[in-house]
């Protein structure tokens, strides 16, 4: 292919990279950017194909097919409830390429490399390495494999520090020395940098970390861009750089939290969030007739949606609910938080699968005033992003933008237990005396009450 028809075809899947980030911006468009990013995606990759040698076409081909038998199953398989999981591996495998290339374009070019592609090269296997290994311990925990708590053990803080020295240490070695045995070994300690980086953090901060290991690894990406002399790597990655720094800020700004305390809160004893046991306290109970009842003879209802809607698998069930609400004549809307779920979007997402209609959607600063004028608040399966305890000093969502759910007339919790959020604090507003629960499977207790609903 000519030259210039492969510069052309970068552009063009530059510019549907933009459009893409553009179009995810929003739910009503987010189809359609995902399309995009995709079509920018296949154009880039066949425009690469044509542009380099042809000597190692059957390995690139293998390689592409592999992946896809092994993507493709992966991707249309996966729960909603475990997308972020699916995130955190594609992040990793990412960072994890991104340094493999740069470790193989050291060998290849080594010694011949300007001192600005050798910068790169070694940032890009520093940086890649930590994104790779950090993301897998990530996926560790939000699947569960090991406990979601802050992971700290004495001298902790020292290793992780000397590590971080160690790697960079090494990747200024490199640069004078142009030395192979380095290279590996700074790959080697920046694995070791990113699991010490993501142990201490607690389960419900996971998310952000992810959004940060994707920033680290749209800045190998960029690196590699400018190693191997792509500048279609270049604009993706610096694309994917700076949305996710954007995000992250965005995520932490939702949490009420530094990044700082998100990142080394639990070296300093402020513990990042995680873990919690069951609550014994008593608490008041209602049937699912009794809910049923509440919201057929209410005005005006707000339905807070949170992760165990997702596990339920309960959008379905909810927008029944909700039609047959709206047929009543009653007023009804979703609240929903900024981190509700486990990512940005997640519960939009969940609830166009539904095909919730986007106007009964209101973000957590649109729906708070109007909470004191509201008869039921229907909690399905949220817990941190509507506890009090963000109001007070010294507990570890304290600062946390939270939906004001309290401020209802009367509010109706469906939980599967008293098993407390990621933050593992016990939440205040159960014990309301406002506040009633329905315990049990949020798309069982979702079908009682329409059942009942439509019996009225």
């Amino acid at each position: 292919m000519n030259q210039t028809w492969v510069l052309l075809a970068y552009l063009v899947a530059a510019v549907l990279f933009i459009l893409a980030l553009k179009g995810l911006s929003s739910p009503k468009t987010a189809r359609t950017g995902n399309l995009l990013g995709a079509g920018g995606a296949v154009i880039a990759v066949v425009a690469t194909l044509f542009a380099e040698s042809w000597d190692h076409l059957g390995l690139i081909i293998a390689g592409i097919v592999v992946g896809s038998a092994v993507a493709v199953p992966m991707a249309r398989r996966v729960a909603m409830t475990s997308m972020p999981q699916l995130v955190a591996l594609f992040n990793g495998v990412g960072g994890g390429a991104a340094a493999l290339v740069a470790i193989v374009e050291f060998l290849d070019a080594g010694q011949q490399e300007s001192v600005g592609a050798l910068s790169a090269t070694v940032f890009t296997v520093l940086v890649g390495s930590v994104s790779f290994s950090g993301s897998v311990i990530t996926f560790m925990k939000l699947q569960e494999l090991m406990t979601s708590r802050p992971v700290v053990f004495p001298g902790m803080k020292y290793l992780a520090v000397l590590a971080l020295v160690g790697a960079v240490g090494l990747a200024v070695a490199v640069l004078p020395t142009t030395s192979t045995a380095l290279v590996v070994l700074l790959c080697l300690v920046s694995l070791l940098l990113g699991v010490l980086f993501v142990l201490p953090v607690g389960g419900a901060d996971v998310p952000i970390v992810i959004s940060l290991l994707n920033a680290f690894t749209g800045l190998t990406v960029a690196a590699s861009g400018f190693v191997l002399e792509n500048t279609l790597l270049l604009v993706a990655g610096t694309l994917v750089g700076a949305s996710g720094t954007l995000l992250t800020r965005l995520m932490a700004s939702a949490m009420g939290r530094p990044i700082s305390n998100i990142l080394f809160g639990a070296f300093s004893g402020t513990s990042t969030l995680g873990g919690g046991e069951a609550s014994d306290r008593p608490v008041r109970s209602l049937s699912p007739t009794d809910v049923a009842y509440q919201l057929g003879y209410a005005n005006k209802v707000v339905i807070v949606p949170g992760y165990g809607l997702a596990v339920a698998q309960a959008q379905g069930t909810l927008r029944e609910l909700v039609d047959l609400l709206n047929g009543k004549g009653i007023e009804v809307m979703y609240g929903i938080h900024p981190v509700a779920g486990r990512m940005p979007g997640h519960m939009n997402v969940l609830l166009a699968e539904a095909n919730v209609p986007y106007e009964q959607l209101k973000e957590m600063d649109e729906v708070n005033p109007e909470f004191s004028s509201t008869d039921v608040v229907l909690v399905v399966g949220a817990n941190d992003v509507v506890n009090p305890a963000a109001r007070q000093p010294g507990t570890p969502i304290s600062g946390m933008p939270i939906l004001n759910v309290d401020h209802a007339s009367s509010i109706v919790f469906l939980k599967r237990s008293m098993r407390p959020g990621f933050a593992g604090i016990e939440n205040e507003l159960l014990f309301d005396p406002k506040t009633q629960l329905l315990f049990g499977d949020a798309k069982d207790s979702l079908t009682k009450v329409v059942t009942s609903l439509k019996a009225q």
